[in-house]
């Protein structure tokens, strides 16, 4: 996984494929690295795309975000990965549904002693099943896997979710 940054909103697409952030949702990334809990982090959002179905962060080593042995924090890693989904997900069905936590767990595979990197995604025909199993249930269960990747694609850390869907 190539290093993921910002494109730029003149192009169309970039070199790796991603469509140009709108407007829109490069507030909600600016919005994003703004809010207190999230910057407190150490974590950047570097890539809002601008149908919301895809969200790039990065979590830099540095004195803010590294622990005595030189290594990620583990809760600063969590704490980055935490919030995507759920934001995603109420964007996505129009403020009309709660999304919370239900359950998550975190494996840590080898020490982040570099700059670590994560891609959020969720398809349109996840979107559209969601939507539909929302008319016939009032409570909706996903479960989502996300890596911690470095430069080179190797994971450092992997992380499960399970969201819980409510109506407002």
């Amino acid at each position: 996984m190539a290093r993921p940054s910002v494109t730029s909103a003149s192009a169309s697409a970039s070199a790796d494929g991603r469509m140009a952030e709108s407007f829109e949702s490069r507030m909600w990334r600016w919005g994003g690295n703004l809010f207190p809990a999230y910057r407190r982090s150490g974590a950047r959002i570097t890539y809002v795309a601008p149908d919301f179905h895809e969200v790039h962060i990065k979590i830099p080593s540095n004195w803010k975000t590294r622990n005595h042995m030189g290594i990620i924090w583990g809760g600063g890693l969590y704490s980055a990965l935490d919030p995507i989904y759920g934001v995603m997900l109420y964007k996505l069905l129009g403020g009309q549904y709660r999304v919370i936590d239900r359950m998550a767990s975190i494996h840590f595979k080898r020490p982040g002693r570099t700059t670590l990197y994560a891609r959020f995604r969720l398809s349109p025909g996840e979107l559209d099943g969601i939507q539909t199993d929302l008319k016939t249930s009032a409570k909706l269960t996903r479960h989502y896997k996300v890596d911690l990747l470095d430069q080179h694609d190797v994971v450092h850390a992997s992380c499960d979710k399970e969201l819980c869907i409510l109506p407002l």
